[in-house]
């Protein structure tokens, strides 16, 4: 059993119902077993990557979702690394500029999503149309409330085109946020990490977290599952990302093109 909890689609779900301190069978990061697993579980990420990319018949969208400090940089550094740069690519969406603003709210999400071979890793995405603007009143109730539905349909239309999609809640507590952000603000070497806006975020927190319950429990779907992630410790948040993602690919069984190449061709000098 992973350490992700991957929500039922059309279940009741709450985020007070998970742990963000678990940490499985692991005492530590230093345990020699879990330094093991995650060393086993990249090699086999990048060699199903590899196949992913060579077969170019499919697609992957990773969506990394979380307040503030939870650690969607650091499961890029940790986990999508050490993959190949041809085929993996990151998109992170702000706030939206003019031209965005300009054309319906999924336009620039659809412009990012990966060619067939390639995995795309969502730093934040179309859920912050259904969370930040719901949270700090940017769109009427009606507005974003439509948006569940529109986001469903466009994942399936993705999945039936041949475009997987696995999302990921890093799932911190207020007070590991709360220590996070005091560590950004007494090192040096960290001022850059902090913003000012993450103060008002944190005081938010509860509307946050009603947010993404619904926001979750509405768009985990067959075709576009979300995994909560606990994330209070970075080591066990890798791991359990990887662990969701080898078993994403597994599933998804990329094979190596055949070619019929004559061995005994040799490259003239």
């Amino acid at each position: 059993m992973g350490l992700a909890h991957r929500v039922k689609p059309g279940s009741k779900f709450s985020l007070k119902d998970i742990d963000p301190n678990e940490k499985g069978k692991f005492d530590s990061k230093a345990d020699a077993k879990y330094e093991e697993e995650l060393h086993d579980l990249l090699e086999r990420l990048t060699n199903l990557q590899e196949k992913l990319y060579a077969e170019s018949k499919q697609a992957l969208i990773v969506v990394l979702q979380a307040m503030d400090t939870a650690g969607k940089d650091g499961v890029l550094r940790k986990v999508v690394g050490p993959l190949d740069s041809r085929g993996v690519h990151v998109a992170t969406f702000k706030a939206p500029n003019s031209e965005e603003l300009a054309h319906d709210y999924l336009w620039r999400v659809h412009q990012k999503t990966p060619k067939k071979g390639d995995m795309m890793f969502f730093n934040r995405s179309h859920y912050e149309d259904v969370l930040v603007v719901r949270v700090l009143d940017l769109v009427p109730k009606a507005v974003w409330k439509r948006r569940f539905d529109h986001i469903n349909a466009f994942e399936k239309m993705l999945s039936d085109e041949g475009t997987r999609v696995v999302k990921f809640y890093l799932h911190i507590s207020k007070d590991e946020q709360k220590r996070r952000l005091e560590e950004r603000l007494h090192d040096p070497q960290k001022h850059w990490k902090f913003e000012a806006a993450d103060l008002k975020m944190r005081a938010k927190w509860d509307d946050f977290m009603a947010a993404y319950d619904e926001a979750i429990e509405r768009t985990s779907t067959d075709e576009a599952p979300w995994y909560v992630v606990p994330a209070n410790r970075k080591w066990i948040r890798d791991l359990a990302v990887a662990q969701v993602l080898v078993q994403t690919l597994e599933e998804m069984a990329p094979k190596y093109p055949k070619k019929e190449l004559d061995p005994n061709i040799v490259v003239p000098d």
